[in-house]
């Protein structure tokens, strides 16, 4: 007790300023505690409880360094309950790298659970590719079936021909599984899709006749899986079942029908061009014709000079020139008598 009154003589010696600000002083670090433990306390009671201690002070940080302190504490509770030991601090780390924390967490308990390989650091890895690591972990469990082609693309069916050039058009499902372990730059969905139906295309193109593939449709499906489709992608192909194959059109004879067509119009072409060359021919010819003519007309206009020169030099007589006019005379009456019967012929 008298201890007790000392220190009381002593604060009753301290002046009232010094007394006011201590007393403020005090109320400011008790209203921030309870502003701390208003705000976090729940926080901070829930893991607790659960077994995930998470210190005020990491809370507080977590607020700080820009991190929802609710989802950390969250994905802690989950990782500790399953089995999985996970720091704050790995799981802050992946928060700020912009990755989702929740997923990747419930994506190891998945794996835990299935006896699948699968680290923090790989799905942390493959969750900031872009990639959704539960719906992976989730596949890898349970396979899925992709249709082949995707119908959401507009196209309901992979066709192809025939060597006997009937078109064939089928429908494929696969079943795939995710490889956690190809995940990391393995090739999606639509790289197995593209390399199936060229698959399909390709084994229907192979086949001499139409009725075989009918016959035996899984023939199809054994030699599209024989090729390794799934190497470099994120899946294994477990099976490729064919689920229809119709009938297409007849490409062959639509092929020869418009072969003929354009063989049809080259030889018209080149019937037009043989006519065009032709006419041709007998335009020259008769410009010829009427060339030679003109020839004849010049050369019988050089007769009477010659004549009227064979007089002036007296190698021609005028006996000689009326005899030579008797038998131009005669032959004119001939030539007429001639043409007289052949008309009488014609009639």
């Amino acid at each position: 007790m008298a201890r007790i009154m000392e220190h009381f003589i002593l604060l009753s010696e301290i002046p009232i300023q010094f007394k006011i600000v201590l007393f403020v002083i005090v109320g400011i670090f008790i209203l921030a505690f309870l502003m701390v433990v208003l705000k976090y306390g729940s926080l901070w009671l829930q893991a607790w409880l659960s077994g995930a201690h998470v210190s005020l002070l990491e809370l507080i940080g977590m607020t700080f360094r820009k991190v929802d302190p609710r989802v950390i504490v969250r994905c802690r509770i989950m990782a500790c309950k399953a089995g999985l030991e996970l720091t704050t601090a790995q799981l802050e780390s992946h928060y700020l790298a912009g990755g989702r924390v929740a997923n990747v967490v419930r994506a190891l308990i998945a794996a835990d659970r299935a006896n699948i390989n699968l680290s923090w650091k790989v799905a942390t890895a493959i969750d900031l590719a872009g990639r959704d690591i539960l719906d992976a972990v989730q596949t890898s469990v349970n396979p899925k079936v992709i249709d082949c082609p995707d119908p959401r693309k507009g196209k309901e069916t992979v066709d192809a021909v025939a060597q006997d050039g009937i078109q064939l058009k089928a429908k494929a499902r696969v079943t795939v599984r995710a490889n956690i372990a190809r995940l990391i730059g393995g090739a999606t969905e639509e790289t197995i899709i593209a390399r199936v139906g060229e698959g399909i295309v390709t084994t229907i193109g192979g086949s001499l006749t139409h009725k075989m593939v009918l016959e035996n449709p899984d023939k199809i499906s054994k030699s599209v899986l024989a090729k390794g489709l799934d190497a470099g992608t994120a899946f294994e192909i477990l099976s490729i079942d064919i689920a229809d194959v119709d009938v297409g059109e007849n490409i062959g004879a639509k092929l020869q029908e418009a072969q003929a067509e354009a063989d049809l119009k080259r030889a018209k072409a080149e019937a037009e061009k043989r006519r065009a060359m032709a006419v041709a021919r007998e335009q020259e010819m008769k410009a010829l014709v009427e060339e030679n003519k003109a020839k004849v007309v010049l050369a019988e206009a050089e007769v009477p000079k010659a004549i009227a020169e064979a007089f002036r030099k007296g190698n021609l007589g005028i006996m000689d020139y009326y005899r030579m006019k008797n038998i131009n005379a005669d032959t004119s009456m001939r030539d007429s008598i001639a043409r007289g019967g052949d008309e009488k012929k014609g009639e």
